[in-house]
């Protein structure tokens, strides 16, 4: 019997199936459940979701809060675990947000039209074909963004900065003179990883976020790491057993509500000089 199928019911009746994608490395499974562990990249079955027909993602023009970003190439993993904790704490303050994991969409990598001629790069983004023009809609609409990622290669996972590089269209905007969609608004950031190089990762998040406007929180960065003395198959067991990142997690969202409420954005309106590069 093929490895990703179920065996038949007694009844000779075949189970519900259901295909079930790795939303790592793409590999499908059909069957009842997932399975417990993906074959391909070994990553935990948490990381499989239910395959159905891929939908543009679209922004309601609904107005909200807190945009939180999950950049991890891994849902469920421990950079997961922190958005989780991190969406805990807004639904207890009643901060309306929305939150997505980068993993799930389609966010195709930067044309790059500025190296072409400045003016090409602009507002709306000339790439219209993929999910992050409504992710451009909500940046704009926002008034704070919690970002998360984990370290790779002492930097920010390759999902994170291509989705950061797509937000060139709205940093440029200052260099074409044209208004602004996001200088003032709030910005906290959450790093984990296996060992070393999380500052580095997390200035590199922010300097991006810097270059459109964005205002860090006061104590606006919180990063854990487990050890390089210890086999990276325990971090899940040790993040979601630490103290320590649950504190930091949940004192990074409570900071930038603060931030958020003072109202920044609106008192900063038309009053900011735009240094980008």
């Amino acid at each position: 019997m093929p490895e990703n199928q179920d065996p038949v019911t007694s009844a000779g009746e075949q189970k519900a199936r259901i295909t079930w994608r790795c939303a790592v490395c793409g590999f499908e499974f059909t069957g009842e459940k997932p399975p417990r562990g993906c074959p391909v990249c070994h990553s935990h079955a948490d990381e499989f979701i239910p395959e159905k027909e891929r939908m543009r993602l679209v922004y309601d023009g609904e107005p909200f809060d807190v945009l939180l970003i999950n950049g991890s190439t891994h849902r469920a993993g421990n950079t997961g675990y922190m958005g989780d904790i991190a969406e805990a704490l807004l639904k207890d303050r009643g901060i309306t947000y929305r939150r997505f994991n980068l993993a799930e969409h389609h966010i195709e990598y930067c044309w790059c039209c500025y190296s072409v001629r400045a003016e090409s790069c602009t507002f709306p983004c000339r790439n219209q074909n993929d999910d992050m023009p409504a992710f451009h809609h909500m940046l704009a609409a926002s008034k704070a963004v919690i970002v998360a990622s984990p370290i790779n290669w002492n930097s920010m996972s390759v999902r994170l900065k291509t989705f950061l590089d797509r937000t060139t269209c709205m940093e440029n905007l200052y260099h074409l003179e044209k208004p602004g969609l996001t200088e003032g608004k709030v910005v906290g950031i959450l790093i984990n990883g296996h060992e070393d190089g999380a500052i580095k990762t997390a200035m590199d998040v922010f300097f991006n976020f810097q270059q459109l406007g964005y205002v860090l929180a006061p104590f606006g960065i919180a990063f854990r790491t487990h050890g390089a003395q210890f086999n990276s198959k325990t971090d899940r067991e040790f993040f979601r057993a630490d103290e320590q990142i649950v504190h930091d997690t949940r004192g990074i969202v409570a900071n930038v509500i603060e931030v958020m409420q003072i109202g920044l954005e609106e008192r900063l309106k038309g009053k900011l000089v735009p240094v980008s590069e």
